[in-house]
């Protein structure tokens, strides 16, 4: 069986398998979209293939949809070439049970998939004609919160950006101008309205989408290269709107089990790739089956019918309560301090660190006692609910192949949210003493010592790519394993930088115990450990 329109012709082979098939006619499907398209979606990797994508595949089964969603990708154009064009844009998704077994459907309603190139004559075209259409009513993006961003750590613009800026939007790159020389293209056609979806992981997505194409857009209108009037058209939200949005699905990257349980099945080619761009990606998503999608519901131009897949549409309100619920307390800290400490401690699964007494006392710590009291229940979802169902059922899921390595990735990007808003939500209650947090702090201080690049034993180990991982080790760079004296003073420059932890953790009150935690981390091996113990 091969994952293909072709290939979906032995329909029965996919139904032994146990492979759910689409239930509409996905010929009829692609060419709708092509008349008259309403999505499109940029970044075309795996929460949009797994969990989005899966979302209007269920409005298409219920004749609530008659197109698909057009994928553009910015960034690693080899996931079109090598992953979607062979497949017919199809994704098998995988769901992983928590008692082992699998869920399996082909997901078939991304219509196409397309390079945001504007280098690519005949793709950008292509693209460009899309977003004329009246018919498009949202553009979502999943690029990360790194897609973004227009400047470096100094604030200074990139250079690929500034050049952008320079070309003007037939020579865009950046995915902020690829976007902003579309809703350029689209302006001149009309201008008709459309919403700009950010459905990132990250707080304020609708607003930093924002902030990013209209800086592109106004260095554009300053140097003339757009018409004034395109400019006041993207600050106009009735016309062009920025919906917050909160999302949260994990999906790891593809499990080797994985790939052999579909082989065993019949189904053929589904290995996964590594593309020019270290993507490692496969035919296949395999993911968590718990998933959220909360949207501010504005939507100038229409949108799909996407409630009647499970999408909560709502307030901007209870979107920023949502996801600093999620955000801020019930699962990315919880993620974040399990990434470091997992790696200081040797191992490669999130779920065998929840078997861990003093891992799981910590993260619970964290969430229930040191994070609730500053959590505002917005109403949609239930918080304590939703870390229960984090603590017991989602991270200890043995069957999810998350490792400590992946989400320790880009960890000084995170650590402002994840833990600085609820350092800054004690700062600001009167009731709260921020000095009685202790396993926030031993969060910190964990990720300081992972930095080190050596684990509780005192073996070499490996640091996942982080922006800042150069400037914070030549910071640490004089600690010595074992030899706590060394460290007299390396901290300081770390613990005071408000862009790193969202405040100063000396002014916060915090810094010194901090600093504790990390001398004693330092002392030996085995001293992680002891620390864990001491504090959890």
């Amino acid at each position: 069986m091969k994952l293909s329109y072709e290939g979906l012709k032995e329909r029965e082979a996919w139904e032994k398998a146990g492979v759910r098939l689409p239930k509409y006619d996905w010929r009829a499907m692609c060419e709708r979209t092509e008349e008259a398209p309403v999505w499109v979606h940029f970044g075309a990797g795996n929460i949009f293939r797994g969990f989005i994508a899966g979302l209007h595949q269920r409005l298409l089964n219920e004749g609530l949809a008659d197109s698909g969603i057009v994928a553009a990708e910015t960034f690693d154009y080899d996931i079109i070439d090598r992953i979607y064009e062979p497949h017919d844009s199809m994704t098998l998704m995988v769901s992983l049970c928590p008692d082992g077994g699998t869920q399996k459907e082909v997901i078939a309603s991304i219509a196409k998939g397309i390079k945001a190139d504007s280098s690519d004559q005949g793709q950008w075209t292509a693209l460009k004609k899309i977003f004329e259409n009246p018919s498009l009513q949202m553009v979502s993006f999943t690029i990360t919160e790194k897609g973004y961003a227009i400047a470096d750590l100094q604030g200074s613009l990139m250079k690929v950006v500034q050049e952008d800026m320079e070309q003007g939007p037939e020579k865009a790159r950046h995915a902020m101008s690829v976007v902003a020389a579309l809703m350029y293209a689209r302006y001149q056609a009309g201008g008709a309205p459309v919403a700009l979806v950010s459905m990132d992981n990250c707080s304020h997505n609708g607003e930093k989408l924002k902030t990013s194409v209209l800086a592109v857009v106004k260095a554009w209108r300053k140097r003339e290269l757009v018409l004034r009037e395109f400019e006041d058209y993207m600050e106009d939200e009735t016309r062009v709107s920025f919906p917050w949005t909160m999302i949260d699905k994990i999906t790891p990257r593809p499990a080797e089990s994985i790939e052999q349980h579909l082989r065993e099945a019949g189904i053929e080619d589904m290995a996964p790739v590594i593309t020019s761009r270290n993507t490692y990606i496969a035919p296949f998503v395999n993911a968590e089956i718990p998933q959220y999608l909360v949207v501010e519901d504005r939507f100038p131009g229409g949108r799909p019918q996407l409630s009647k897949a499970g999408v909560y549409l709502t307030t901007r309100e209870t979107v920023n309560m949502t996801e600093r619920m999620k955000v801020t307390t019930c699962l990315n800290p919880l993620h974040t301090a399990l990434a470091v400490y997992g790696c200081l401690l040797g191992y490669t699964s999130i779920a065998a660190e929840m078997k861990d007494e003093e891992l799981k006392k910590l993260v619970e710590h964290i969430g229930y006692d040191e994070g609730m009291p500053v959590v505002t229940d917005p109403g949609i979802i239930n918080p304590r609910d939703f870390i229960h169902e984090v603590i017991d059922q989602r991270l200890p899921n043995p069957f999810i192949p998350d490792t400590p390595q992946r989400i320790a990735t880009d960890t000084s990007q995170k650590v402002t949210i994840r833990f600085g808003e609820t350092i800054k939500s004690y700062m600001a209650d009167s009731e709260l003493d921020v000095k009685s947090l202790t396993c926030i702090p031993l969060a910190l201080a964990g990720w300081l010592r992972y930095l080190m690049g050596v684990d509780d034993e005192g073996e070499s180990m490996a640091v996942s790519p982080d922006p800042m991982l150069t400037q914070l080790q030549e910071q640490l760079a004089a600690v010595t394993f074992g030899e706590p004296d060394s460290c007299r003073g390396q901290l300081k420059d770390i613990l005071c930088n408000p862009v790193i932890f969202g405040v100063n953790l000396y002014e916060a009150g915090l810094a010194e115990k901090v600093e504790a935690m990390f001398l004693e981390m330092i002392a030996g091996p085995g001293a992680v450990r002891e620390t864990l113990k001491k504090y959890v």
